[in-house]
């Protein structure tokens, strides 16, 4: 918990605009994983998360020993409560987003796992300490606005329980992005392999329990393992950089542009249409977004309330 004395401070700490646009960037390339996923069109989310998974882990191990340090796994089963508290966050938000994906129409899951600010605002208040700046408040309420028109039209269209499987990927990704920004001195690498071989284990069994084969077809498997490998890697190495200047509440303001996007793609590749709402909505978010992402690169103060940031942390 930050000290009482710290919060009540004045502070000119403005976030960087790089740091800005790596979240950005990360939120991005998330975004392609919701048409890999789609592609992926003969296996169910259980299937796919394996492969995903296995991409993850791999390539991670990999560069690891590339880079001649220890081996990740051992280190996020063995670093404490915090790092596994991190794995159990992203699986969650892992397993609930892309089974969102698969059960849900694109527009309903990127909107209701878009709800991360809102619980990253109470996670990181009760938790961290931060306090919001007024560029922060007006960038999640103008982003929420933007939501809500995108997908007013479209709600109703979607799966029961694919809405709530977004919801749920919402929490997990607000409760590892606070983990994050609670140890920004920490190496928060071992995270993806941890988190990726706990999504192994645990969509293995309802595979088998689901009477469904555990190596699907070959192109879906290489559209789950790229999707682990390359897309997952490389946002989360871009998010996790980024959290080093950027607080909890911004960090999920930035990755909105998943939401954006993800609708995008899916047009794009399968004609799905967004309607004029989403078309709008998604502007709007934009907008948000981007006015954030400059108004805290600004120099000079941004708001008496602000927490000073951290010192820099190691990069995941």
């Amino acid at each position: 918990m930050v000290d009482t004395q710290q919060q009540l401070s004045p502070t000119t700490t403005r976030v960087p605009l790089l740091a800005s646009s790596m979240a950005f960037g990360a939120g991005l390339v998330w975004s392609l994983g919701a048409l890999m996923a789609r592609l992926a069109g003969d296996t169910d989310a259980w299937q796919y998360l394996i492969w995903r998974s296995v991409g993850i882990l791999v390539v991670m191990e990999l560069l690891t020993r590339f880079r001649r340090r220890r081996p990740l796994l051992p280190i996020a089963y063995g670093s404490g409560r915090l790092m596994l508290l991190a794995c159990a966050s992203l699986l969650l938000a892992s397993v609930a987003f892309v089974y969102a994906v698969k059960n849900t129409t694109a527009a309903n899951a990127a909107f209701l796992a878009s709800v991360t600010p809102l619980i990253a605002v109470v996670l990181a208040r009760v938790f961290i300490g931060e306090r919001l700046t007024r560029v922060t408040i007006a960038g999640i309420a103008l982003a929420f606005v933007g939501l809500l028109v995108m997908v007013t039209a479209d709600l109703g269209a979607g799966n029961m329980a694919g809405n709530v499987a977004a919801l749920f990927s919402s929490l997990g990704f607000a409760a590892y992005t606070v983990c994050i920004r609670s140890g920004p001195d920490r190496d928060w690498s071992p995270v993806l392999p941890g988190y990726a071989s706990m999504m192994i284990m645990l969509c293995v069994v309802v595979t088998i329990l689901n009477g469904r084969a555990l190596i699907p077809p070959l192109d879906d498997t290489i559209y789950a393992v790229l999707h682990g490998s390359v897309l997952i890697v490389i946002g989360t190495i871009l998010f996790n950089v980024a959290s080093r200047s950027v607080p909890a509440v911004a960090m999920t303001i930035f990755a909105q542009s998943e939401t954006v996007f993800v609708p995008i793609w899916i047009f794009l590749w399968f004609s799905e249409r967004p309607k004029p709402a989403t078309l709008v909505g998604g502007a709007i978010i934009l907008t948000a977004v981007l006015g954030k992402a400059i108004l805290d690169g600004r120099p000079g103060p941004l708001d008496h309330t602000a927490v000073p940031e951290p010192g820099p942390g190691s990069i995941a």
